[in-house]
């Protein structure tokens, strides 16, 4: 046990406990008090006595003690007071003071009952403290926060601030109007749920970035439910983050159109060269800005001029008068136009049209001049050297013996070139008049030329017609009269220009020619006559038999473009006729309607009577169904010769391998022994392989005639299912697409399984790592349209047969030769180059043919076509068909590299009541659809053209009209070509080679869409 306490020591202790608590209430001001209900006695603290600026040791009543306080208050506390001394309720208020030296002040009172031990109220006691200071920096807070909420309300950006947990503590007005919704429905809400598409985002990553490195992060970004471009400013907190945020859509719009002009000023053709307003020592202002084009024009990096004047440009004949001009200008701040020879930094001179205008500010007062100049040195040129054409074609008229002359038929005038006079005597003092011209023409023609004069005048009619005239010294000639229409500013008729050019002799010529004509269009040779520009004078009967066109439709045209491929092969004869005054060899020319044709033509040079060339005579012989019989009696006489060697080496390796194939049979019952087993099978698969191979050879060296009777299709193609099976990997899948109803053809069913099962396994040979082989057969009825567009079909009934693989394809270098015998692109041993011949040969023995489709890496399709008949027992007849729709006269685009292809679609579309506009290629075709892109109705178009594909075709008029209607024609209908314009925007598709019934049936259906 501790010893007990001495009395004074408790006594010291509990002095020091007071000190202590006196010290401690001084600094909080904080005091206490009690209230004895007995005694009546409300004892305060010295603290408390100091609170009210009382003396300490005041004992006032409790009446006075709740005077102290305001008035506003003393109902409150007398009413608590009396709760708490009947009910014995403590109490915790605080309330403003008026202290005994009538300051305000702001108190926190604090009491609680005191209790007997019957638990009866005897009175209560509390303390009392001085919440001035606390107060006064609340009321600081809350006018701060209210200031600043008040602020953030009002401020002209968007603000609102999160929590760590992402949810929305706080948005301003400006928030509400931007993004368009209520505080009910932002506050206390998820971001991610109240701007759905920001979390993940750019937006996201900005917030966290706050967060992560507390610092203030920026982002630009586009929202789309708003479509809208904001920019962000983070501001970490301790408890979330801050975000102030702008629409800045209409500034980044602004900025771009800013961008955009700067791009087009620095991009510009036209050199702009921005100046200071004020002039440098009185003479130019100095340089601040030139674009791009100033480098370009002038040589000059911009550093090189900026800072300095315009002067540098100046050179030894730059015109002084102008520079005059241009100052005089300036000095009255009026806008400057004028041509200018300047130089480039490399001494050449180059011309400058100059448009100078001056800019003002706001205020009115002149900050700078913009200068824009064009390069106009090939104009000057070109205006220099019209100049001295116009003096060459005075030199010329004389010479040719054309002038030139210009009718006013409205006031009866009538201007001639110096030429004219010359032409026909007539005096040069005497101006003529219209009614004087036309008194010149014979009585034949004069009226001829009047009404053309009239209608060139009227309707803007040109001619280009011969007259015959009587000069003013009666004799008489033969001129040519050209004339086009006179147009005034505002683009009517205002006259007639013309030239006259007297063709006395050349008419001569052409008398002489047409007598000798009447012997040449009896020749059977193609005879014409060129003039020395090379066009067209003379064209004899077997020329318009040969090449197509009319005399009067080649005459006066240029043979080098009409007649030749290649115009270079025109100036090389032409050339050595004039040199060497004869031409003679084979040459290719080209007929009206595009085709090729192959010639022997002599060329020789017509001379007049003194001596000088005058025209070139040819003299041209149809050599093209000689030389196509050459080459084909040629052929086959190698086809005949290959396949008799052929025949002769198969029979004799015939002979040779039975015996071996017997033996075979024979050893392996005599030779038990597993090796010597595994031996045989290998020389027995060798021998087999052989004999097919002979097998080949024969049916090629031989001819493929044999057995003919009806067979099934659907017959062959199922017995052939069953030999594919055990012939073609498991690692490639065999689809059949068999139409039920197939017509019968007159075969030898043994040689269409060789020609099926030749093709398939080609197309296994294709596709070493795996694949898909589709076999599929159809009735196609063959019109005069699909048959013009197939030079080996007939118009009737066949049955298609289509083998199709996705290997590796063939190229298209050797796709023509991949049909001739012992042609193979396999390796040594594994083929011998007979399997497509004899196909070839077996097809066509059946008066069917072959179509081949390939690209490299997509696959190889061949179409094998055979003659059907319908009205075989067991098949059906021609599917009957509707009425084939006609057009409207809509106007149809035929897209085509052949000319063929693209005449027959023509007079087909044409027959059924459309109109056609063609095109070569795809550069044609976007070049004519954008001339008339209302017009045009629909497009048709080939996939593999030359210049520009068919992919890219439908891209380009896509893009001029979206909705224009389009159809893709091909021979190969899933890959390649077609599978990229169906990705070009596609939507109809017709395989090649397509009957006319197939084609009009899709163009009205596409049309009706």
């Amino acid at each position: 046990m501790q010893p007990a306490q001495s009395s004074g020591d408790a006594e010291e202790q509990l002095h020091k406990n007071q000190l202590l608590l006196k010290m401690a209430g001084r600094a909080a001001r904080l005091g206490g008090w009690s209230f004895d209900v007995g005694l009546q006695q409300l004892t305060w603290s010295d603290e408390t006595c100091g609170i009210h600026d009382l003396p300490p040791g005041h004992q006032p009543t409790l009446a006075e003690g709740i005077a102290f306080y305001a008035p506003e208050y003393r109902d409150m506390i007398t009413a608590t007071v009396d709760q708490c001394l009947t009910q014995g309720t403590a109490f915790d208020f605080e309330a403003e003071l008026i202290t005994a030296r009538q300051r305000r002040i702001w108190v926190r009172v604090i009491g609680e009952a005191v209790r007997d031990t019957g638990n009866a109220v005897t009175g209560f006691q509390g303390a009392l403290q001085d919440i001035t200071t606390q107060r006064t920096h609340e009321i600081e807070r809350h006018a701060l926060a209210t200031q600043l909420s008040a602020t953030l309300q009002n401020m002209s950006d968007a603000f609102f601030t999160l929590d760590r947990n992402w949810h929305i503590t706080f948005v301003n007005e400006e928030m509400t109007r931007r993004v368009k919704k209520s505080r009910k429905e932002m506050l206390n809400k998820v971001m991610w749920d109240v701007f759905p598409g920001t979390e993940n985002s750019r937006f996201h990553a900005c917030y966290q970035r706050a967060l992560d490195t507390g610092t203030v992060a920026t982002e630009v970004d586009y929202y789309a439910p708003l479509g809208r471009w904001f920019e962000l400013r983070a501001h970490p907190m301790d408890d979330g983050v801050a975000i102030y945020f702008q629409d800045v859509t209409q500034k980044r719009q602004d900025e771009e159109q800013l961008r955009l002009l700067q791009t087009c000023v620095q991009r510009m053709n036209d050199i702009i060269v921005v100046t200071d307003a004020a002039p440098v020592d009185g003479q130019w202002p100095r340089v601040i800005y030139v674009n791009k084009a100033f480098e370009r024009h002038t040589g000059y990096q911009p550093h090189e001029i900026i800072g300095k004047t315009p002067r540098l440009l100046q050179g030894p004949r730059t015109q002084r008068a102008v520079l005059d001009r241009i100052r005089a200008s300036l000095e009255r701040w009026e806008p400057v136009r004028e041509e200018i020879l300047n130089y480039k930094k490399n001494g050449e001179e180059i011309w400058l049209e100059l448009d100078i205008v001056p800019i003002a500010d706001a205020a009115g007062q002149y900050t700078h001049w913009i200068s824009i100049e064009r390069d106009i040195t090939e104009r000057k040129r070109a205006t220099e050297a019209l100049r001295q054409k116009e003096n060459l074609l005075k030199v010329g008229g004389r010479v040719g013996k054309i002038g030139g002359w210009t009718a006013l038929p409205a006031i009866n005038a009538v201007a001639w070139s110096d030429e004219i006079y010359a032409l026909l005597d007539w005096p040069r003092a005497s101006p003529p008049t219209l009614g004087e011209f036309l008194s010149i023409f014979s009585s034949d023609s004069r009226a001829s030329f009047k009404a053309a004069l009239d209608a060139c005048a009227a309707s803007g009619t040109g001619f280009d017609r011969e007259f015959q005239i009587t000069t003013c010294a009666g004799e008489l000639k033969w001129v040519r009269a050209v004339a086009e229409p006179a147009l005034n500013e505002t683009g009517q008729v205002s006259g007639v220009h013309g030239a006259l050019q007297d063709t006395t002799v050349m008419k001569q010529v052409e008398e002489r020619l047409r007598e000798q004509a009447a012997l040449l269009d009896k020749a059977q040779d193609a005879i014409w006559v060129l003039n020395l520009d090379g066009t067209v004078a003379f064209w004899n009967r077997s020329a318009e038999r040969i090449y197509g066109w009319t005399a009067d439709e080649v005459r006066h045209r240029g043979a080098r473009d009409l007649l030749f491929n290649n115009p270079k092969v025109f100036d090389r004869c032409q050339q050595t006729v004039m040199e060497q005054g004869e031409w003679v060899g084979e040459i290719e020319h080209k007929t009206q309607d595009d085709k090729h044709i192959l010639l022997v033509s002599r060329w020789t040079l017509v001379r007049d009577e003194a001596g000088q060339p005058r025209s070139i005579l040819a003299i041209n012989t149809d050599i093209t169904h000689q030389k196509l019989l050459e080459q084909q009696f040629l052929r086959a006489q190698r086809m005949e010769s290959i396949g008799t060697l052929a025949g002769g080496i198969a029979h004799d390796l015939n002979n040779v391998l039975a015996p071996i194939m017997m033996s075979i049979e024979l050893l392996k019952g005599s030779l038990p022994d597993p090796d010597d087993q595994a031996v045989l099978k290998t020389i027995e698969v060798s021998a087999r392989r052989g004999a097919d191979m002979i097998k080949q050879v024969l049916s090629f060296a031989r001819g493929v005639e044999g057995k003919r009777h009806e067979v099934r299709i659907t017959d062959v193609l199922h017995d052939l299912d069953q030999i594919l099976s055990e012939t073609i990997p498991k690692n490639i899948s065999i689809v059949s697409s068999v139409a039920p109803d197939l017509w019968q053809v007159q075969a030898d069913p043994t040689q269409l399984q060789q020609v099926l099962m030749n093709l398939c396994v080609n197309a296994r040979d294709a596709m070493p790592g795996g694949g898909r082989i589709t076999i599929s057969a159809e009735n196609l009825a063959v019109d005069a349209h699909y048959a013009a567009m197939n030079i080996e079909a007939r118009v009737g009934a066949y049955v298609k047969i289509e083998v199709e693989d996705n290997g590796a394809g063939i190229p298209p270098d050797i796709q023509d030769r991949v049909f001739d015998p012992f042609f193979t692109t396999k390796r040594v041993g594994e083929g011998t180059g007979l399997g497509l011949a004899t196909t070839l040969a077996i097809v066509k023995s059946h008066g069917g043919f072959v179509r081949l489709y390939s690209e490299v890496d997509k696959g190889t399709r061949f179409r094998i076509y055979l003659p059907a008949d319908p009205t075989a027992e067991g098949t059906r007849d021609l599917d009957p068909r509707t009425t084939v729709p006609r057009g409207n006269s809509e106007l149809i685009m035929v897209v085509d590299d052949e000319a063929a292809i693209r005449q027959v679609t023509r007079q087909t579309l044409e027959a059924y009541g459309y109109r056609v506009v063609v095109a070569a290629n795809g550069a044609e075709a976007v070049a004519l659809y954008a001339q008339n892109v209302q017009g045009i109705a629909l497009v048709l178009t080939d996939m593999m053209m030359p210049v520009m594909d068919g992919p890219a075709t439908v891209q380009a008029l896509r893009q001029i009209n979206p909705l224009v209607k389009l159809i893709g024609a091909s021979g190969i209908s899933q890959n390649g070509q077609v599978a990229r314009a169906a990705g070009a925007g596609l939507d109809h598709f017709l395989p090649k080679p397509y009957t006319a019934d197939i084609m009009l049936r899709l163009i009205d259906t596409v049309l009706k869409s």
